[in-house]
Parts: structure tokens; C-alpha cells; sequence
């Protein structure tokens, strides 16, 4: 049996939010301390009081005055701010990436469709701020504490459900069926000789869904592990694009055509 949950309202989060802070409140200070704020209170609502409703108004006073000494917001403020704080996460410079940064690129309906692969230099700041986007993030790195790091900030951050870690590299580790994206380093390729480079590219190219991208960062002119004449004869049918990054360096970015 399929189980419907009910989503709360934000006036019913707030509520609970209230509740807690002047909770803690209380289970904060002294008995003594207490017994003033009640007095205060009392003496507030003084003249109000009606037979049987002592109790109940002089709690909602002291729970009032509470919320007035910590000083917390309306729920019009606390709205504003949840939905700010909601839509931080989305920008790249909340993960210590570029405002411009090409990983932009690689959010589309196909990246919310199939899983988005990130492996590289980058792999933390890149695979939260993917996963805070909606994407479903599968983190390759050979180190394992990385990984683990990788994972741990995304559970911090309430992302956990989207961010799947993997120890291996890009040549050990294949996907059960198609992704998305695929963003990595020229490290990647590494070590390898052209055939095989050849090999995980275009195996890498099978996986991918069309219009899908790959996305490989920080490519210096002569560095060895793969050059931009290279990665322009691999990806020939690809729609194939370099954005400049500050300095020497670029990212490659390809798109492959749709089905």
C-alpha cells in the first residue's frame, strides 16, 4: 500500500519553529528566571484573566514574551528568509565555484532525467552544487577519504539522497545505464596511452543520453594528459565549445546530438 504524506504548511513549520526556540528557551534558564517571566506576564494580562482561562492565556503570555526577548521573526521575515536561504545552494559561489562557471553547462532536463558523473580536482564543490540543482550526482575518485569527505558535506547540507559516492577513476568504474553528463579533469586521462584514452572516452560516449554533455575542466595548452586537437577529433560529431577560464586555462564542453 502506497502511504500519502501530507506536506506541512510553511504557517504550520513556522509554528514548530516558534515552539522549539522558546522551548530551549525554557530548558535554558533557571526556575527562578522563569517564575519572574511569569510575573510579568500575570501582571500583563491583568484584568483579562477569565474564569478558566488563566492558565492557557498566562502560557501564551509567557511564551510571547519569550519569543520578544529572543527576538524572533515574524513569520513573514522567517518566510522571506527560508526562501532565501533555500535558493543559496543553487549558486555556484555558495560551493566556492566561479559565478561563471562552465558546470552551468551541464544542468538541462537531460541532467534531471539521468545521473550526472563528476570526477576530478573539483569533485566536492562540483558534485554539491550539481545535487542542490536537482541533479542526481555519482562522485568518482580513486582516493577514498575524499569520497567520504564528498559525502559527508552532502549530508551536512541535506543533499545525501542525490550524491552517490565511488572509489575507482573513470577507467575502473562504469555506470548501470545512461548519464547525463560526465565532468572530470584532464587527470582522468592520465597515465593512459591514445588507445587507450580512445577506449574510455568512447565508452564513455555510449553512456551518455542524447543531449547530453561532457565537461572537462582546466585544459592547459601542452599539457600532456590530453590536448584540445585531441579532444576535437574525438568528439567530432559532438557539438563541441572551449570557454575561457581565468588565466591559460579553458574548459571543454561537448554536447552530443540528440537522438
Amino acid at each position: 500500500m502506497t502511504q500519502i504524506r501530507s506536506q506541512r504548511s510553511p504557517r504550520h513549520e513556522y509554528d514548530a519553529y516558534i515552539e522549539r526556540e522558546v522551548q530551549a528557551y525554557k530548558d535554558s534558564v533557571s526556575y527562578t528566571h522563569m517564575i519572574g517571566i511569569a510575573q510579568t506576564a500575570s501582571a500583563a494580562l491583568e484584568g483579562e484573566l477569565q474564569l478558566g482561562m488563566r492558565d492557557l492565556l498566562l502560557s501564551v503570555e509567557v511564551d510571547r514574551l519569550i519569543a520578544k526577548r529572543l527576538k524572533l521573526p515574524t513569520f513573514e521575515t522567517w518566510r522571506r528568509r527560508r526562501a532565501r536561504n533555500a535558493t543559496e545552494p543553487r549558486r555556484p559561489e555558495y560551493w566556492g565555484l566561479r559565478a561563471d562557471t562552465p558546470l552551468a553547462h551541464a544542468i538541462s532536463p537531460e541532467s534531471l532525467r539521468a545521473p550526472v558523473v563528476v570526477s576530478g580536482a573539483r569533485v566536492h564543490g562540483s558534485s554539491l552544487y550539481l545535487a542542490a540543482n536537482g541533479c542526481a550526482v555519482t562522485a568518482v575518485e580513486p582516493e577514498s577519504d575524499v569520497v567520504e569527505r564528498v559525502l559527508a558535506a552532502a549530508e551536512e547540507a541535506g543533499l545525501r539522497t542525490r550524491v552517490t559516492g565511488v572509489t575507482g577513476d573513470l577507467r575502473s568504474w562504469s555506470p548501470d545505464g545512461q548519464v547525463a553528463a560526465l565532468i572530470c579533469t584532464p587527470a582522468a586521462f592520465s597515465d593512459l596511452s591514445e588507445a587507450e584514452r580512445n577506449d574510455v572516452i568512447t565508452s564513455w560516449q555510449v553512456a551518455t543520453t542524447g543531449g547530453g554533455i561532457h565537461l572537462i575542466e582546466t585544459i592547459v595548452a601542452g599539457q600532456v594528459a590530453i590536448s584540445e586537437e585531441e579532444l576535437r577529433d574525438r568528439y567530432r560529431d559532438w557539438a563541441v565549445s572551449f570557454v575561457q577560464e581565468p588565466g591559460p586555462a579553458r574548459t571543454f564542453v561537448a554536447r552530443k546530438p540528440a537522438a
